[in-house]
């Protein structure tokens, strides 16, 4: 049978609609976007048509816009530029298959929690290999012992590479944060790194315990603050996790996940307030937005460290931890929203609004914002499969957005509060980051916390500049991944 194929005339006839609807959205972004530059012009012209009948006190006037005008630009906030990062690169001793794994716990947890543990450990989004620490000698005589090890091997690795990247002179360093989750010692990691670098008596230092893995995020938010008050100045943040430290050996399914989930990471970022850094820079920080929902139960207790039943203390994760943190990532948007969407997009959802809570208009779906209008990049925590296919339907990505979060999952795990570093590192192997994209990165943490950091690429950032944990093997991603 002859089969009919459309003309050429048809197939534009058809497409001609689309064209137009995608032509008229266009010029609605622009014009909504630029609506400040059309009218502050015609303003100016006003006012200088009218000068001859303004007040006649104009010295007066000036003097008070001078002294306006000089107080704007001293008590303004400084910028503050990310220098550079490095994203620790683990020792190929480290790489670890599933089958170990297994082996290693068929003999410490029951049938039913090895076999629950099986399960999950194929579920999460990582792959067939991760980076573990300790597996060999596992499970170690002291904990503790094994935890300061881990946690010395990240950090050190990952600020030596840091330094030596950067050139920074220790005596240039005015504050350090430090983030890890549950391993917590005496003298603190950020003194670990003072001595070990032989930092000046007078840095600023800070360890953040026990935020989970928005923390990294918090720790920036915390330093943008510092840098605030302290001129011409250098912050180093350490964002890592020592999971072999709090590994929960019991019955209790809800503390067994941490087991799966999480694995060995860490990241060091050296940010400045010198002006004289822009040319130097990758980034510049634009907004930190921090969403906290302790005050409700739910959220507080949806991840929580509590001993079982046997008195094995491990992590509870709560089945509310998915409704918890996509409660929080709209809380936070609603902060952070206003700040980065267009014009146009914030027009859209205000009207969405009113015709679904003033005018009655129960059938109009609520209007999700195009984020993808905002930015380029796009980090989400890896905190599992769930966890990142949650945030691609809520937020309407696509899977070139979603691809360095599942990469990430894939190759390192759940790295806690630095595994938005290794996406962004993911992002420059790829060679994907221009001058003027805009990232956006997102934490979730116990607590329940999320948190947002939104950078502007100050450079493009060619891939034969950069110097990552990806660079070695970044041609063999993206991997497929079973749905």
């Amino acid at each position: 049978m002859q089969q009919h194929h459309p003309s050429h005339s048809q197939t534009q006839n058809k497409m001609a609609p689309k064209n137009l609807k995608i032509l008229t959205k266009q010029c609605y972004h622009h014009l909504t976007t630029n609506a400040l530059f059309l009218i502050i012009p015609a303003a100016l012209c006003a006012a200088i048509i009218n000068l001859d009948h303004l007040y006649h006190g104009s010295l007066t006037t000036a003097a008070i816009l001078t002294l306006c005008a000089s107080l704007a630009y001293f008590l303004r906030p400084r910028k503050v530029y990310l220098v550079d990062f490095t994203c620790y690169r683990h020792d190929r001793a480290f790489l670890t298959h599933r089958d170990a794994i297994r082996e290693k716990i068929s003999g410490l947890l029951s049938p039913e929690s090895f076999a629950f543990s099986t399960k999950v450990i194929e579920r999460t989004g990582a792959g067939d290999e991760t980076f573990i620490y300790g597996l060999r000698d596992f499970p170690p005589k002291s904990s503790f012992a094994c935890g300061r090890e881990e946690a010395e091997t990240v950090l050190c690795g990952a600020v030596d590479d840091l330094m030596a990247k950067t050139g920074v002179e220790a005596a240039q360093i005015g504050v350090v944060v430090v983030n890890i989750s549950t391993f917590n010692p005496v003298p603190s990691l950020s003194a670990m790194i003072v001595n070990r670098y032989k930092l000046r008596e007078d840095v600023l230092t800070y360890s953040l315990g026990g935020m989970g893995c928005s923390a990294g995020l918090i720790a920036v938010d915390l330093a943008k603050r510092l840098l605030q008050v302290q001129r011409n100045s250098y912050a180093l943040i350490m964002s890592l996790e020592c999971p072999t430290s709090s590994y929960y050996i019991g019955d209790d399914k809800s503390k067994l996940l941490s087991n799966c989930l999480f694995r060995m990471g860490g990241a060091a970022v050296l940010l400045s307030n010198r002006r004289s850094d822009r040319r130097i820079s990758k980034y510049e920080l634009i907004h930190s937005s921090r969403t906290h929902r302790g005050a409700d139960d739910r959220s507080y207790k949806c991840v929580f460290q509590e001993p079982d039943k046997e008195g094995a203390l491990g992590i509870t994760i709560s089945k509310d931890l998915p409704a918890v943190a996509g409660e929080a990532l709209k809380a936070n948007i609603s902060a952070l929203g206003p700040l980065v969407l267009p014009v146009s997009e914030q027009l859209l959802f205000l009207a969405t609004l009113i015709g679904r809570k003033y005018l009655n208009m129960r059938g109009l779906a609520p209007y999700v914002p195009d984020f993808k209008a905002a930015f380029e990049h796009f980090c989400i925590h890896a905190g599992g499969k769930a966890v990142l296919d949650a945030a691609e339907t809520s937020l309407k990505l696509r899977a070139w957005d979603m691809e360095p979060s599942r990469m990430t999952l894939y190759r390192y795990g759940n790295t806690s509060s630095s595994s938005v570093w290794y996406q962004l590192a993911y992002a420059e192997a790829k060679g994907r980051v221009r001058k003027g994209d805009r990232v956006w990165q997102i934490g979730f943490g116990s607590g329940f916390k999320c948190a947002s950091g939104v950078w502007r690429a100050l450079r493009t950032i060619p891939p034969n500049e950069v110097d990552n944990p990806w660079i070695q093997v970044i041609d063999h991603y993206p991997i497929s991944l079973p749905n």
